[in-house]
């Protein structure tokens, strides 16, 4: 059943699931309103899952919001970063579960970016089987991105989010204000995932993206909330067609098959995920153009607009003996790949995406004329 918040007036974009639809609530002052939790159970234990960077700065005042709902708030924060998005940094959620005796109504509260929304998710959808959890994302990316549409995951030194679930949260609440403290590197990263929605579903967002990047970067209130319900908007018609990715939900990852292998080659960490996406996109599109689906005029657009937002546009070498080598072998993990085939998420035509193979020689080309 969809829970509609008694929060009257905070725009809510509804991502529709059937008996898992739930409503993605974007506003200011929401980490410390009680009315935007109301699709938690009540009288129930809670765990709020961060990490030792966010904590100091929104643990409190999301548990304050919290307690006239839950008889017990504990909270947990994680080590930062996406190096410890792993099976040792899960079990802490699981230890602290079953420190605390937490049981099947115990609700989860993913309090940060990506990696903690990722693996609350996860562990969610492991304890007892099955546990409610909220997101409650902390920066641009992921409350554009990764709290939605209910992919959870861990990484493996072998590849990123191969091992996970699929599992809806009851809500996302997308405080604005909370963007504020983001340093400028992780509000570009998030800007990436903005600027892919242009190209594979919608040119005026990208036309519109292009006109207010620097009031984006500035963190323009007015221009930040445009930015965030619009592309909730996208991912919510994407996964509500699709939700467990049997197709169309793989237009999302545009420009990560290159972006994952850069992450994982690199070691995690080392680039964000925005940065390895940014750079990924312009390599796709490269092979977009290469095949047809665009021109080279597009490229450069796409490549000067993801420069604007202060991303790389090159890709990273990982490897100074065979490089696009190395791609390919990381690549050929992708959760796209199909019988060892790479499956790429290309633009076919502006505003279009399509999900096909392409021949390795030309992959690799274009990963020599991307990479620095």
């Amino acid at each position: 059943m969809q829970h509609t918040p008694r929060q009257a007036g905070t725009p809510c974009v509804p991502i529709d699931l059937g008996e898992r639809s739930y409503p993605i609530l974007i506003g200011s002052g929401l980490l410390a309103d009680p009315s935007a939790f109301d699709a938690a159970p009540a009288g129930t234990d809670a765990l709020v899952v961060t990490n030792t960077t966010v904590a100091p700065l929104y643990g409190e005042r999301l548990a304050a919001a919290l307690a006239p709902r839950h008889r017990r708030v504990h909270q947990l924060a994680l080590p930062d970063g996406e190096q410890h998005k792993d099976w040792a940094t899960l079990n802490l959620i699981f230890d602290a579960l079953l420190t605390h005796g937490a049981d099947r109504k115990t609700v989860l509260y993913a309090l940060g970016g990506g990696v903690v929304g990722d693996m609350t998710g996860f562990a969610a959808a492991c304890y007892m089987r099955g546990v409610p959890f909220v997101q409650v994302p902390t920066t641009l990316l992921a409350q554009v991105d990764s709290s939605v549409g209910g992919k959870t995951a861990i990484n493996h030194p072998l590849g990123k989010n191969m091992i996970g679930a699929f599992y809806q949260p009851l809500a996302v609440v997308c405080d604005l204000d909370v963007l504020k403290t983001l340093p400028a590197r992780e509000l570009s990263a998030g800007l990436a995932e903005v600027i892919k929605y242009g190209p594979i579903a919608d040119m005026a967002f990208f036309d519109w993206i292009e006109s207010h990047i620097d009031a984006l970067r500035a963190l323009d209130a007015d221009a930040l909330a445009h930015a965030v319900r619009r592309s909730c908007e996208i991912k919510a018609a994407v996964v509500g067609q699709d939700e467990r990715e049997a197709g169309l939900r793989a237009i999302l990852n545009f420009g990560h098959t290159f972006g994952h292998a850069i992450e994982a080659g690199l070691g995690y960490g080392a680039w964000l995920h925005g940065e390895g996406v940014a750079a990924g996109m312009v390599m796709a599109a490269h092979l977009s153009c290469e095949l047809g689906g665009v021109d080279a005029a597009f490229v450069q657009r796409l490549a000067t607009l993801i420069e604007r937002a202060g991303l790389p546009v090159r890709g990273a070498v990982i490897d100074a003996h065979d490089n696009a080598g190395r791609y390919l072998e990381l690549m050929r993990v992708d959760k796209k790949a199909e019988a060892g085939e790479i499956r790429f998420v290309l633009i076919d035509g502006p505003g279009r995406a399509v999900v096909r193979a392409a021949p390795d020689a030309l992959v690799r080309a274009v990963i020599d004329r991307c990479c620095a």
